[in-house]
């Protein structure tokens, strides 16, 4: 099962002492921040967490899967995720 926004902001709702609303509106902002940021090219380092960074993909040779036809990519971008070691540690039952 996935972790949704929706189970951040009732988490929140119940940790802190906010409103459903209130709730809304940080986790909101929260991702407009992270997202804004990203798109103007820098990282964004969740200490303890991990990092968010945008790549450059280069242009690319590419297969269609259903008909076996060789086609080009175009040159793109996207995030890639970096967690941290205490995250790492966390998975493996370390910490």
């Amino acid at each position: 099962m996935a972790l949704t926004k929706a189970d951040l902001i009732n988490s929140i709702c119940e940790t802190v002492d906010l409103t459903k609303q209130e709730s809304t509106s940080a986790v909101e902002s929260v991702f407009e921040t992270i997202k804004g940021t990203l798109e103007s090219g820098e990282n964004v380092l969740i200490s303890g967490f991990g990092k968010f960074h945008v790549k450059d993909k280069k242009e690319r040779m590419g297969r269609n899967p259903h008909t076996g036809e060789d086609l080009i990519l175009d040159a793109r971008r996207v995030v890639a995720f970096k967690y941290s070691s205490i995250v790492r540690d966390k998975i493996n039952g370390k910490g």
